[in-house]
């Protein structure tokens, strides 16, 4: 048993320290708060604890932004109302990662992008952001935010096109 106990307590100190910094960068564009997003990734991070091993462990980074996602819209409809994530707060936040801002500033081409994401309905920003940022399948983000396939890439799809369009209007 106590092998068990050691060998779990690895996984989540593995899960933790591969999934813990992009967590709170998700949950802090949901909630639009570090200390509310701390709070959402550390109970993300509890529930793993309880969770079965055998039934999480083949989708985790799926399940970790899925339990965090959910427990952000839970604390929106505490809250009753939706804040959100200024540049200046997000510059403000400390991360054990270099800062995506100050690396996607090198770029003359890139520079606009934060602000061009900006015009995008909140639900197609999250899919980009989990596609492009996090790296996640369609399949996976749908699972996430609970949406089908279809509708994933459909979300994506509009939200290129529409950056596209964006980005020409601005280089014109």
């Amino acid at each position: 048993m106590v092998e068990g106990n050691t060998q779990h307590t690895e996984w989540i100190r593995g899960a933790l320290e591969r999934y813990e910094s992009p967590l709170l960068r998700y949950a802090c564009r949901l909630t639009g708060n570090l200390e509310q997003a701390r709070d959402v990734v550390q109970d993300s991070f509890v529930r793993l604890c309880r969770a079965d091993r055998s039934k999480v462990e083949d989708h985790l980074a799926a399940w970790l932004f899925t339990v965090c996602r959910r427990r952000a819209l839970e604390h929106f409809r505490k809250e009753g109302r939706m804040t959100a994530l200024t540049e200046e707060r997000m510059a403000a936040q400390q991360s054990r990662e270099p800062d995506p801002a100050a690396t996607a500033e090198r770029s003359d081409d890139i520079r606009g992008l934060p602000k061009l994401l900006a015009v995008l309905p909140e639900r197609q920003q999250e899919v980009v952001r989990l596609k492009f940022q996090n790296e996640f399948s369609y399949k996976q983000i749908s699972e996430i935010m609970g949406l089908s396939v279809s509708n994933v890439g459909y979300l994506i799809h509009t939200a290129i096109h529409t950056l596209r369009k964006r980005a020409q209007e601005q280089h014109a």
